[in-house]
């Protein structure tokens, strides 16, 4: 039955067929390991973890329950235990005791059972309710999303996948790019996985906006309420790969705003034309900052606003925007949030895993995708080789006529040289205009199935991913609702998700109370008196939910000490 395991009866029910699902039965523990994860659960719940859970996945009779292998994945993400292969190394039976349960299952049997759920897409149709049920929730969060692209790089060995820029390790490396949409302030609404990244425009025409628009809430009252003209349902933020005159037209079109930098701002615009203003963060927190604004008429004769903000060294940073609503300095203190974006990727690189793999499978490409053609990619590093190599030569040639002197003895061979010089120069145009004939008569990109054999490659397998990811996802907005909540009690508000994590893997007691109906998790003291005075505080918070165990009648009771 395995280490841990002591539930004889119910193993052997479920062995035979005569188990659903074993129900949670709490016994009296002390010094539970990662026990103040527990103090979690009325947020994970509170975020839907277990909201849809019946409606879109169904497992075959057994010893464990969709709940229970849910909320074991979300307290390993709380815990920083960031892949399931981490559950080798950890004890089962005091894990099981978390759960009510004797023990939870092994790494192997885990990643069977995620497997089983993710088939047949429930996984993404899970995610997809769970975006919405996140944006319904908080309707204004909804209104101004950010995108970006993630690279999450591959170091396995099961294909080899095309290269891509990573920016934070300055290579190129085999790697899959994942679509993030956030909130304002960071927090994820949903993800699109492309095994061929075929750019963040085509991405959000695509993939995003379809559903976007079906799950943001409030699109028409947004767009009635508005007396000004151009009225907008919803705002799209993103970097510079999103720039394009005809797409932001096309946006338009869709009563979509478009919030972006300009990639080709021209001209410094006059100081005198800047003003102080006073943005307001994401967190609450006031900043001042100069801007500016003009009316811009871009390349396809789109009229946007064009806003930009004065640094102390004097660069200007340019924003284009359809949102043609807003106050110039929410345009601004929007644009200049995308560092929440940034700060959830390394957040969650650092502390959830978010690179790691759910299982290490692979899939076939069946949808027709367009690669860059490998010839090409050839023939244009050629291209700019030959280009730089020419640019060299002509240099040399134009540096030539100072390096000259009248000198009858040496004029001879200075002309000589100059005069062999402009010959290779001659035929260096000649080659660099050969590849470029040959570059624009070949394919600039082909589908995937047409590379060749030696380049082909398949897609990491995402269904896995896209539920594991789905739980991270639950499992930070409920740490970021637990930081919101605690960052009044802090003098350092910046501590708070440092004091949360040492919360989660702090033991503790669990005490049920068959009589009163009670689990109480009374949590050891942290490291100093402080620390205890903040989490006493999110007792008497908890504590005022109300929340029952899942599938018992057991109402849990948080405290703090021995008291």
């Amino acid at each position: 039955m395995g280490v841990g395991a002591q539930d004889v009866m119910g193993r052997v029910a479920a062995s035979i067929g005569d188990l659903e699902s074993v129900a949670p039965q709490f016994q009296p523990v002390l010094d539970v390991p990662n026990g103040g994860v527990l103090f979690a659960l009325p947020a994970l719940l509170a975020m839907g973890l277990l909201k849809y859970t019946e409606q879109f996945f169904k497992l075959p009779k057994g010893y464990y329950g969709l709940d229970s292998l849910f909320l074991l994945l979300a307290f390993m993400a709380l815990t920083r235990l960031k892949s399931i292969e981490s559950l080798r190394y950890c004890a089962p039976g005091e894990w099981g005791k978390l759960l009510g349960l004797d023990r939870i299952p092994e790494a192997r049997t885990l990643r069977i059972k995620v497997k089983a759920l993710s088939e047949d897409h429930q996984a993404r149709s899970w995610s997809a309710e769970m975006c919405s049920y996140w944006m319904e929730s908080a309707p204004e969060q909804a209104g101004v999303l950010y995108i970006d692209g993630h690279v999450r790089v591959y170091n396995g060995q099961q294909t080899q996948l095309p290269k891509h820029h990573v920016a934070r390790q300055k290579l190129c490396l085999r790697a899959t790019t994942d679509y993030w949409v956030n909130a304002m302030d960071g927090q994820p609404f949903m993800v699109v996985n492309k095994a061929v990244d075929p750019g963040m425009i085509k991405v959000i025409e695509n993939d995003i906006l379809p559903e976007l628009a079906v799950r943001v809430p409030a699109q028409t009252e947004r767009t009635a309420a508005s007396t000004k003209p151009f009225p907008h349902k919803f705002t799209l933020v993103f970097d510079r790969e999103g720039y394009s005159p005809e797409f932001m037209s096309r946006m338009k079109a869709q009563q979509v705003a478009v919030l972006t930098y300009h990639k080709y701002p021209g001209d410094d615009w006059s100081e005198t034309e800047f003003s102080e203003h006073t943005l307001t963060l994401p967190t609450g927190e006031t900043a001042q900052a100069k801007l500016a604004e003009r009316g811009v008429c871009l390349s396809n004769n789109l009229w946007v606003r064009e806003v930009r903000k004065l640094t102390e060294r004097g660069h200007q940073t340019a924003i284009l925007a359809t949102d043609y609503q807003s106050d110039l300095t929410l345009i601004g203190a929007r644009m200049f949030a995308r560092w929440c974006q940034e700060n959830y990727f390394k957040y969650m690189r650092e502390h959830y895993g978010l690179d790691k793999l759910a299982d290490y499978s692979v899939a076939t490409i069946t949808e027709p995708t367009q690669v860059v053609n490998p010839v090409y990619r050839d023939l244009d590093g050629k291209v700019r080789s030959q280009v730089s190599k020419l640019n060299r030569m002509m240099a040399k040639f134009g540096a030539m006529h100072f390096e000259g002197t009248l000198d009858d003895e040496k004029i001879s061979p200075f002309m000589q040289q100059k005069a062999e010089l402009n010959e290779a120069i001659e035929q260096q145009k000649n080659a660099v205009k050969l590849l470029k004939k040959t570059r624009k008569e070949t394919l600039h990109h082909i589908d995937v199935h047409d590379l060749p054999e030696d380049q082909k490659f398949k897609q990491l397998s995402t269904q896995s991913k896209h539920l594991v990811d789905t739980i991270k996802m639950t499992a930070y907005r409920a740490e970021t609702a637990m930081t919101n909540s605690l960052r009044k009690y802090m003098s350092h508000p910046d501590e708070v998700r440092a004091l949360l994590r040492a919360l989660y893997k702090t033991e503790a007691d669990l005490l049920p109370d068959l009589e009163t109906q009670t689990l109480t998790i009374r949590l050891h003291h942290l490291a100093n008196v402080m620390s205890d005075n903040v989490i006493e505080k999110l007792c008497t918070q908890l504590n005022a939910t109300e929340t029952r165990f899942p599938r018992t009648n057991l109402r849990m009771v948080f405290k703090v000490g021995s008291i």
